[in-house]
């Protein structure tokens, strides 16, 4: 008898994260760079970088209301879904040890994936010529979560869905 499905997923879901988590022989640089981009996805950073541009002129003012918008309504639904589905961390559960401290115990979805996506994704909107360099530090920040040990990678691609539908829906209305 085959197993059900969500349980085979989960199963390839924790492979991929062994295969990706940082060793706990890596460098002190390794972890520490890391550790950095992670950050990026934090509360305080991802509301600086959608706060910060309001104070500028015309279309910065437009992309941050978009960008904290979008962010605020991300943030939102992900404590809502962290809530219902009650996920635990990796290290809790599995044979890896957070290389960072856990900011609580829920995994699903990544606030810090949704948080860096939505902020990116809304100034993209704004500023095509911004997207590539700003998605790509946002899917970074989101890899960052599972080199560290944090997150699954489906708890990363459902925040990162979250921030798209977020971004996509808020833009709608501006």
């Amino acid at each position: 008898m085959t197993a059900p499905l969500l349980v085979r997923i989960g199963a390839h879901d924790r492979a991929l994260m062994l295969r990706c988590t940082i060793s706990p022989a890596a460098s002190r640089a390794s972890r520490a760079g890391w550790t950095a981009l992670t950050h990026l996805g934090s509360t305080a950073v991802s509301l600086a970088a959608a706060t910060l541009p309001w104070f500028g002129c015309c279309d910065w003012q437009r992309a941050s209301r978009f960008a904290l918008a979008t962010l605020v309504i991300s943030h939102l639904l992900v404590q809502l879904v962290k809530r219902t589905v009650g996920r635990g961390r990796p290290s809790l559960g599995c044979d890896v040890s957070a290389a960072i401290r856990l900011p609580d115990r829920f995994s699903f979805p990544s606030g810090h994936a949704t948080a860096s996506l939505a902020v990116a994704l809304s100034y993209a909107l704004v500023f095509p010529l911004l997207a590539g360099p700003l998605v790509l530090l946002a899917l970074l920040v989101g890899f960052s979560r599972v080199r560290l040990g944090v997150h699954y990678p489906s708890d990363v691609l459902a925040g990162q869905l979250i921030a798209l539908a977020t971004a996509l829906g808020v833009y709608r209305l501006f």
